[in-house]
């Protein structure tokens, strides 16, 4: 055995898993991703999507990607730098302008090249990206890309982030990056908090949507929406993966900032363009959102009713108060027996484990769409209880 096969060799926690049958990972679905799918043939209540608008089986959605394909073909065959720019992508630029309200949008094949493209991109030696320490991963990548110095401040305190600010350099770049729903704990950044320091301090701040987007905001415009901020805040990227029913990524910026990543920015130079079906479905559900303001408001309603519902049985839920909801487990392999009963009861959720969280932090992940009914989170409400009870962690 080579010695890179011999090293990797010695990795077998999946095995592990396999072994004991709790083994959480790539469990093929059979059927759209809805609030109900199937699974080995079996209905299963779907409770792991990130589709929080709940668009992704909607007809107005999948008519224009087929529409897309029809006239474009399935793909590009090109970076947007080169030859992969159509006008449908220039089209769906200027509406997410208008949607969130900047001056300018870049489109990327993914959320995570976003990050990964700007992050890296923006700053240069002497200056300083500072980020919280739960940042998603491609935020953390787009760091460690980055040449600029980096300071990490504790999760959402701000304190500890002027602490950071004070350490650098006035006359130096400083871009604040941080997520506004944190994906795995569910809870909300402080921005107001995070403009007045960067007012303070002469920063920069770049907002992570991926999860706020189809959740806060006017016509599900995000968190800095929500909070009337978007002038205020420099960078706004989203994804198209979520509540956008898609598959791509964009930020949102002003002209100079966009000009300068086009010709820089090596994750959209060097990355073919998303496909036409993705960018027709993500304004299809731009339109929807905006259209449609009773999916929010649904989404909301189930929210509150299955926060309170966890506090009621005793689950530990953290500082949530989104659709996300962590439901702490804190061990490892309890949670993927919890993962693996859930789904025996009918019910799909999402385990994150270390290292993803720290080991003491594990939790399984359920979300919520704006298409789930009331009686269908009920159920899910009732098998959770009844499966947390029989694994100890509650009463």
């Amino acid at each position: 055995m080579k010695l890179l096969q011999s090293k990797l060799a010695k990795y077998t926690e999946p095995q592990k898993a396999k072994a004991l049958g709790v083994y959480p990972y790539f469990r093929a679905i059979e059927s759209e991703q809805d609030p109900e799918v199937i699974m080995d043939g079996k209905k299963v209540l779907m409770f792991g999507s990130n589709c929080y608008s709940g668009l992704v089986n909607h007809p107005k959605v999948k008519e224009a990607a087929i529409e897309a394909i029809r006239k474009y073909g399935t793909g590009c065959a090109g970076s947007p730098f080169l030859n992969g720019t159509l006008d449908l992508h220039k089209k769906l630029e200027q509406r997410i302008a208008e949607y969130i309200g900047k001056e300018d949008v870049m489109i990327y094949s993914t959320g995570f090249e976003v990050n990964l493209g700007v992050v890296s991109t923006l700053t240069g030696r002497e200056d300083y990206v500072i980020f919280d320490e739960q940042d998603h991963a491609s935020i953390i990548d787009g760091r460690r890309l980055s040449y600029s110095h980096a300071l990490k401040y504790k999760h959402n305190d701000m304190q500890s982030l002027e602490q950071q600010l004070k350490k650098c350099d006035p006359d130096k770049v400083k871009l604040i990056v941080s997520d506004s729903v944190f994906s795995m704990e569910g809870d909300v950044a402080n921005i107001p908090e995070m403009v007045k320091l960067a007012k303070q301090y002469n920063a920069s701040v770049m907002i992570d949507e991926a999860h706020g987007i189809g959740v806060f905001g006017k016509g599900g415009r995000g968190v800095v929406d929500h909070y009337g901020l978007t002038d205020d805040v420099d960078l706004i990227m989203g994804t198209f993966s979520k509540s956008f029913a898609s598959l791509g990524g964009f930020i949102a910026t002003d002209k100079e900032i966009t000009n300068f990543l086009r010709h820089h920015s090596r994750s959209y130079i060097f990355t073919a363009s998303i496909t036409p079906a993705s960018t027709a479905a993500a304004l299809a559900a731009i339109d929807l959102m905006e259209q449609e303001p009773e999916r929010q408001e649904n989404l909301w309603k189930l929210t509150h009713y299955a926060l309170d519902g966890f506090r009621n049985m005793g689950i530990e839920i953290g500082n949530t108060s989104t659709p996300i909801i962590p439901l702490f487990v804190r061990d490892n392999y309890k949670t993927f027996t919890i993962t693996r009963d859930l789904l025996e009861e009918g019910i799909f959720v999402n385990p994150v484990v270390s290292p993803a969280v720290a080991p003491h932090d594990t939790l399984i992940r359920f979300s919520l769409m704006a298409t789930h009914t009331m009686e269908q989170v009920t159920t899910a409400l009732e098998k959770i209880q009844k499966v947390f009870r029989a694994n100890g962690i509650i009463d």
